[in-house]
């Protein structure tokens, strides 16, 4: 699993402290902790693919939608879908992803600021984003039974 990094205290200054040293071009702004900003680009790509990583290895639904997304996908080369046809499913399955990994963030911020507590908004915020990717998750099997199946139906001469 991923662990968090501290960073450490000697080589970075909060927020606060970060501010007050002034505002020109050459000063950025820097984070402690959690709310860290990535110093350059290669180490955002590193921090989404870790993101995706976890998706992946802890998320069960998460490697359900990628196994079916890439059958489907698979699917509609075999079968020779135009491109088009192809840009919506690769989309189709994107939206759903994108919302499964979206709905994992929600249940670890509502768990981060509630704890092991019960509270009704914390439900409501943990069905409703369970409830996202759900719709989501419906919309493109009816998406891709819509494309795929009529060029399935005429490659098995039904």
């Amino acid at each position: 699993m991923l662990q968090p990094q501290d960073p450490e205290p000697t080589s970075r200054r909060g927020l606060h402290q970060a501010s007050e040293a002034g505002t020109g071009a050459g000063n950025k702004v820097r984070r402690l902790g959690a709310w860290q900003v990535a110093s350059d680009l290669p180490a955002s790509f590193r921090y989404a693919a870790q993101g995706l990583i976890y998706g992946f290895r802890s998320q069960r639904n998460f490697r359900i939608h990628v196994v079916t997304g890439a059958c489907v996908f698979g699917l509609g080369l075999w079968l020779q879908l135009p491109l088009p046809q192809l840009a919506v499913l690769v989309l189709t399955v994107a939206a759903v992803l994108v919302l499964e990994l979206i709905n994992t963030a929600t249940e670890a911020v509502v768990d981060l600021a509630i704890g092991r507590q019960f509270h009704p908004l914390a439900r409501i915020a943990k069905d409703c984003a369970a409830a996202a990717v759900l719709v989501a998750a419906l919309s493109s099997l009816v998406i891709a039974a819509l494309l795929v199946l009529p060029a399935l139906l005429v490659r098995l001469g039904v």
